[in-house]
């Protein structure tokens, strides 16, 4: 059963900006979005399509548009013929949503700064902005929803905006909801926190959980609940493609991982030995792996392991989960919401606003929020 659009937004458009639109994870968002309003293919991963989220009058995925930045101009057909032949995309899905990837294609708009660009931030701010409320007027939305999907940047050194926060501030002078599903700064940075919480605007992120995270914050709660004593914790990531390469600086490793090291000391209680290390192997693509080594305390002092292998695609994980937040996100400025959704936490590494760290409670809090949205809530 899926969530049917309530009365009120039958009918209507919503936009969905995506940074780092001609990437992976925006590219395999098009293509599912259009494969499942078509009905190729079934909306398996995505949590808004259940049961428990019906008559929470999420826009319908057929009045779905979407538009975005990128720096680079490799057309979304041809990213996506690429993503079919590395098996991330089904063979012949490009062909058979072709019309669908070319109409998000042109509503791309350059991304930056790129190298040599003299712009200062003011002038980047008003031009992505610009970018936004132009793509809404055309498509004739109600609503648009920025998205940043963008590869992981290092943390900001200095008081300067990095490009995720000059988007993220884009999207806030365009009156648009945020999210950020990446480890980059984003709204986090200080100078946006007045902005942001000025706007009245709904904003979710950071960070989406999509593997080895999202398996530590259902393992870290079962060993506090058991009262097991995690004596140390570490992980390996191995992955390819564009995250890959951007994780291979390891300031930007450094970020991604904050939010992986942050999820067990709020389900253990404390930190715990260990790390994550990140490893860039091309050949992978869009795949990953990714390792836990964990060593734990049993009655008597019993030294106990528990080894876990997680394998999957990336960019398949990521896109059902941008598309949840897109609709959830829509549907929260729709009923006037505003400021940080910490009860969209469930979706995040390191989730704004307050809310717990375990999976289980977490979608209790998005249950919860589902009902809050609804036409009589």
């Amino acid at each position: 059963m899926s969530a049917s659009p309530s009365a009120s937004s039958r009918g209507s458009r919503t936009g969905v900006w995506l940074i780092g639109a001609r990437g992976s994870v925006a590219t395999t968002v098009v293509a599912g979005c259009a494969a499942v309003t078509a009905g190729l293919h079934p909306p398996t991963g995505m949590v808004t399509e259940t049961p428990d989220f019906a008559g929470a009058g999420l826009p319908a995925l057929p009045a779905l548009v979407f538009g975005g930045h990128d720096t680079v101009d490799c057309p979304l057909p041809k990213r996506a013929e690429a993503l079919a032949a590395g098996g991330v995309l089904p063979h012949g899905l490009p062909s058979a949503v072709h019309a669908e990837l070319a109409a998000a294609d042109r509503e791309i708009r350059p991304g930056g700064p790129l190298p040599g660009d003299t712009r200062g931030e003011e002038e980047l701010i008003a031009a992505f902005a610009a970018d936004i409320t132009d793509f809404a007027r055309r498509s004739g939305v109600d609503r648009t929803v920025v998205v940043n999907v963008a590869s992981t940047e290092p943390a900001p050194v200095g008081g300067a905006l990095p490009a995720s926060s000059l988007y993220a501030a884009a999207a806030l002078r365009a009156g648009c909801p945020y999210v950020n599903f990446t480890p980059s700064t984003g709204l986090h940075h200080p100078a946006l926190s007045a902005p942001a919480e000025a706007s009245g605007l709904p904003y979710a992120g950071r960070d989406g959980k999509t593997g080895q995270t999202l398996l530590r914050s259902v393992l870290g709660p079962m060993f506090a609940q058991r009262a097991l004593a995690v004596r140390a914790w570490s992980g390996t990531n191995l992955l390819g493609g564009g995250d890959g390469a951007a994780l291979a600086d390891p300031a930007a490793a450094a970020a991604k991982n904050a939010g992986k090291e942050r999820v067990l000391a709020d389900t253990l209680g404390a930190p715990v030995e260990g790390e994550v290390h990140i490893d860039d192997v091309p050949v992978l693509g869009d795949w990953k792996t990714a390792w836990d080594h964990i060593a734990f305390d049993g009655f008597l002092g019993a030294r106990m392991f528990l080894q876990t292998t997680w394998q999957g695609c990336d960019s398949s994980l990521a896109a059902p989960l941008v598309l949840d937040l897109a609709r959830l996100v829509a549907r929260a400025h729709q009923r006037g919401l505003s400021g940080p959704l910490g009860e969209l936490g469930f979706f995040f590494k390191d989730p704004v606003g307050d809310g717990p760290s375990a999976l289980a409670e977490q979608y209790g809090e998005l249950k919860r929020f589902a009902g809050r949205l609804r036409e009589d809530a």
